[in-house]
């Protein structure tokens, strides 16, 4: 068995705790890769030297962020990923840094779900990239609202006049699209959501359609350029009268739960305080 270890090196005890993983695992009789410039700092096989068809699970050593960038720079790798939480605010990196070494021995023990979750991919002419969680077009350095056609399969369905919108899968509703007003959608729902960034109109709302729409998106107000990212990784422009391209990608992203349901991670790092009430039966 193969496992490709993906630590986030800038944080505080990542390598001690990759090391500590690396070891675990050898001690199992479980090979361990990494991406090639971190694989002589953990003395660990290079990810190049290995079939990425053979690599049984992708480790995640960091928050959210890192898991986003693991799966962008490593796009050919298709195993499950696990998450081990060595940043804050956390929704797909949700195992607790004081619990990984019991969540491993699960792992190979198969005591583990893997769920595919819903990417996205937009288009531009020849340009084409995929989110895990968002696609974000913003009104970048330009000074004022822009304005942005929307139409939805071939039909007109508004013009925003914001400072950009977000496009998000349910991975991503509890990201950008939260902190602007989205709703939460859980991760196995097969839709996406559509939120306006500071939209000029107030009745100007998010709306959450099915997944299998496509989504055209045209900049019609006087800007040179607007940005475009895909998960904050990969930019791109789009030029006006130009026509971003949203769908679902055949790529699926996996990421694997060690019974940690999706409410119950919700409510903690969300910090909601809500507590069961006992109540006294109603006397007749």
């Amino acid at each position: 068995m193969i496992v490709a270890l993906f630590p986030n090196l800038t944080k505080n005890y990542t390598k001690k705790v990759a090391l500590e993983i690396r070891d675990f695992f050898s001690s199992k009789g479980v090979q361990v890769v990494a991406e090639d410039e971190n694989a002589e700092e953990l003395a660990v096989q290079p990810l190049s030297k290995v079939n990425p068809d053979e690599i049984k699970f992708l480790i995640s050593l960091g928050g959210d962020g890192t898991i986003l960038r693991v799966i962008h720079r490593n796009p050919t790798l298709t195993a499950p990923l696990i998450g081990i939480n060595m940043g804050g605010l956390g929704f797909m990196a949700d195992i607790p840094l004081d619990t990984f070494h019991e969540s491993l021995n699960a792992l190979l023990a198969g005591h583990y779900t893997s769920q595919d979750r819903l990417v996205i991919e937009g288009q531009t002419g020849s340009e084409c990239a995929f989110a895990i969680n968002d696609i974000v077009i913003h009104r970048g350095r330009n000074p004022n609202l822009i304005d942005l056609l929307i139409h939805i399969d071939g039909v007109y369905f508004n013009t925003f006049s914001a400072d950009g919108l977000i496009v998000s899968t349910p991975n991503g509703s509890t990201a950008y699209s939260l902190a602007a007003g989205g709703p939460i959608l859980t991760p196995d729902l097969d839709a996406i959501v559509i939120t306006p960034i500071s939209p000029h109109t107030i009745s100007n709302r998010p709306i959450v359609i099915k997944a299998d729409k496509e989504i055209q998106i045209q900049l019609v107000s006087p800007h040179e350029s607007v940005d475009v990212n895909y998960d904050g990784i990969v930019y791109q422009c789009l030029e006006k009268e130009n026509i971003l391209r949203i769908n679902p990608s055949e790529r699926k992203f996996r990421l694997i739960s060690l019974d940690q349901h999706f409410f119950s991670t919700l409510r903690t790092k969300l910090g909601w305080s809500g507590k069961l009430k006992t109540y006294l039966p109603r006397i007749i």
